[in-house]
């Protein structure tokens, strides 16, 4: 079992560190951070890749719920598909994704700006108590109301908000690996509110994604 995971913080690090190195095969499951983004997240995947195989990738920290997904601070988002949600074209105040601009992030695969995940995501959600659903990507994390509510309805189902998910994600695509992407929540997407923000329950959160992802992964060797 090989993994790798791809956080974008230390202290997201810290938190997972004692999943580090488990394993029978050489490499086991290491933990690398990659910086904000998901151009830090892509480079640093293709980097760590490019040193030593994996068999599956993991994108995971913290992140926000968005209206509608019944997700609050502590609960766990798996992902069903990772979206960049902020890649595509604005035509006055409306959003135009990539495959309707008959645009791809793969020319060579048509799939816009969508990433399909492990086919055994399903299974982390079930044995993480977690809800299983679209993981949004976005450059600039989303500050308002109206915000929040238009990124929820352009993409039906949408749990979450990370920074992250779909670089990594690219980066495993492109090498050949299964990716998916567990967010803890630490807050609703919206106007922002830092005071608000669980950290500690977000984190434990994730921590009991990747966890369950690790145990599905064994499981399936």
């Amino acid at each position: 079992m090989n993994a790798l995971i791809v956080v974008a913080t230390a202290p997201e690090a810290q938190r997972l560190q004692d999943l580090a190195g488990r394993g029978p095969r050489a490499g086991g499951v290491r933990v690398v951070v990659s910086g904000v983004g998901p151009v830090a997240a892509a480079l640093a995947t293709a980097g760590a890749l490019a040193q030593g195989p994996a068999d599956l990738v993991i994108s995971a920290g913290i992140g926000g719920a968005y209206p509608g997904s019944g997700l609050v601070p502590g609960d766990l988002a798996v992902s069903s598909v990772i979206v960049q949600a902020d890649l595509g074209a604005w035509d006055g105040a409306a959003f135009v994704p990539l495959d309707t601009l008959g645009l791809s992030v793969c020319p060579d695969r048509g799939q816009g700006a969508q990433f399909v995940v492990w086919d055994r995501a399903a299974q982390v959600a079930q044995a993480a108590g977690a809800r299983f659903g679209p993981a949004l990507t976005l450059c600039s994390v989303t500050g308002s109301a109206p915000g929040a509510q238009a990124l929820a309805e352009r993409v039906p189902g949408a749990l979450c908000e990370g920074m992250e998910g779909a670089g990594a994600a690219h980066a495993a695509l492109l090498a050949g690996v299964p990716a998916l992407e567990v967010r803890g929540i630490s807050n609703p997407v919206g106007p922002r509110d830092r005071a608000a923000w669980q950290l500690g329950p977000a984190l434990a959160a994730a921590h009991r994604g990747v966890e369950a992802a690790l145990r599905v992964l064994a499981g399936a060797g």
